[in-house]
């Protein structure tokens, strides 16, 4: 007769294993995006919590007598999970920060749309379009791969019956944003230089010349220069997004 006295404890573990993936999946960038259909996500959930399965169980524990013992340890994963997630997902809102600096320095701050990378929210055009580049390009270099080794790492970093710790989550978090926020203004920086002296040089010019219609001729000028400086630099923005992201990935895995 074939016994199955195992399965309760491996439905625990593979349950435990899946909380974490599962939640971490929900907010990461690019496997974790809404534009990605919610069966699939699941799907991939299910599979890595599958393939990290027997990686990571000798460092989990056995499965408690309780079901509120039960319970505690799978809101402790998803607890996790969650706080990983967001880490990772503000990491990557510097795009937003930097599309609104450069699009009010372009005279494009009319032109909004959805962004599908946060969520669907109104946002400048320009920072939509650094969102999904940014996207595309996390995929281009494989570090979507580091964000799952983070994820396998993170069993040795914030093991399951060890308590939260939510001040150290909090200190994470804020300085995620700070960084976030570092990282738009140094891709906007040349923007926002071309913008001051811009329009101080058009201030000047109204000046000497008060017949002169500025508006009419600073309009079309600053679209074209800020287009202009958008192409011949957009390789240093992409470039600055790709290390930040990289390093709050190796933050997440303990080698930073």
């Amino acid at each position: 007769m074939i016994s199955l006295s195992w399965l309760p404890s491996t439905a625990f573990l593979f349950l435990l294993i899946f909380a974490r993936v599962g939640s971490v999946l929900m907010l990461i960038p690019a496997l974790g995006e809404t534009t990605i259909p919610a069966r699939m996500r699941l799907t991939f959930a299910l599979a890595l919590s599958l393939v990290l399965y027997p990686i990571v169980t000798p460092g989990l524990p056995p499965m408690p007598d309780t079901v509120w013992g039960l319970v505690a340890f799978v809101l402790h994963e998803i607890a996790i999970g969650l706080m990983i997630g967001v880490i990772a997902r503000l990491a990557v809102s510097g795009t937003q920060v930097a599309g609104s600096i450069i699009a009010s320095s372009s005279g494009l701050s009319v032109a909004v749309a959805a962004d599908p990378v946060n969520g669907g929210v109104q946002g400048a055009l320009i920072g939509t379009f650094l969102s999904m580049l940014g996207i595309a390009l996390i995929f281009a270099t494989d570090l979507h791969h580091v964000a799952i080794s983070a994820i396998h790492d993170s069993y040795m970093i914030f093991r399951v019956t060890d308590s939260l710790m939510f001040d150290d989550a909090a200190r994470t978090i804020l300085e995620s944003v700070a960084g976030a926020f570092v990282v738009g203004v140094q891709m906007a920086a040349p923007f926002i230089v071309f913008g001051l002296v811009f329009n101080l040089g058009m201030g000047i010019l109204s000046r000497l010349m008060p017949q002169l219609q500025v508006f009419f001729l600073a309009m079309p000028a600053t679209v074209a220069v800020g287009l202009i400086l958008m192409a011949l630099l957009l390789t240093m923005m992409t470039g600055l997004y790709l290390m930040h992201y990289e390093g709050v990935l190796a933050m997440l895995r303990g080698v930073a």
